[in-house]
């Protein structure tokens, strides 16, 4: 658990599954308890706006096969993609790539965030298609496969980087109102016993 370094504070023990009804809790518990996907070297994509808990399903998909005994690592795809960027400078990237297969499961964080540039796409690619069917791969991501061009500089290399992606895929979609935007909207409002004693009306 603390090499994975996972975030804190998230399992799908205290994920509000009633927030994204796009999202089947059966098949999240399928996937938390079945070590054979990972085992198979199969990836989790998981779509959804800013704010809707995809790192927290992602974390605990991940923190259950911890369990399970796969070794782990939780990056941002910012971070792994300018480390693997760093060690293509130094010439070392096979290394870094081989580096990353004591990890059963990769789990890449908001992968939207990349810049769009030749230098990181590119390595990022190499990722993909160097753990292709051998290692697991849990992507988040708030841009739908359509969208992906916004992510690789080059058509050709947005379709092969979705090929390798979804051959051995689960997808999960998650849509609904932010958890951020809910919370600051529940922090705003005023308390309805503190509201009547300070004599503020509330809405009825």
């Amino acid at each position: 658990m603390s090499e994975a370094q996972l975030p804190t504070g998230k399992s799908l023990t205290n994920f509000v599954f009633d927030h994204c009804p796009t999202l089947n809790p059966a098949t999240v518990t399928h996937l938390a308890n079945d070590k054979s996907w990972v085992e198979q070297g199969s990836n989790i994509l998981v779509f959804g706006p800013s704010g809707t808990g995809k790192t927290h399903v992602a974390t605990g998909l991940a923190q259950a096969q911890i369990e399970l005994g796969h070794r782990v690592k939780f990056t941002s795809a910012t971070a792994l993609v300018q480390a693997l960027q760093l060690a293509k400078l130094n010439l070392q990237l096979p290394a870094a790539l081989t580096k990353l297969d004591r990890y059963d499961l990769l789990v890449v964080d908001d992968l939207g965030y990349v810049k769009k540039s030749e230098a990181e796409t590119s390595v990022l690619f190499e990722l993909i298609a160097d753990r292709y069917e051998r290692k697991s791969l849990l992507v988040t991501a708030n841009q739908p496969f359509s969208a992906w061009d916004e992510i690789f500089t080059d058509s050709m290399m947005t379709v092969a980087a979705i090929d390798r992606l979804i051959h051995h895929a689960v997808v999960l979609e998650m849509h609904g109102e932010s958890f951020r935007q809910q919370q600051t909207k529940e922090r705003l409002l005023p308390n309805p016993k503190t509201a009547s004693k300070e004599g503020v009306k509330t809405a009825p």
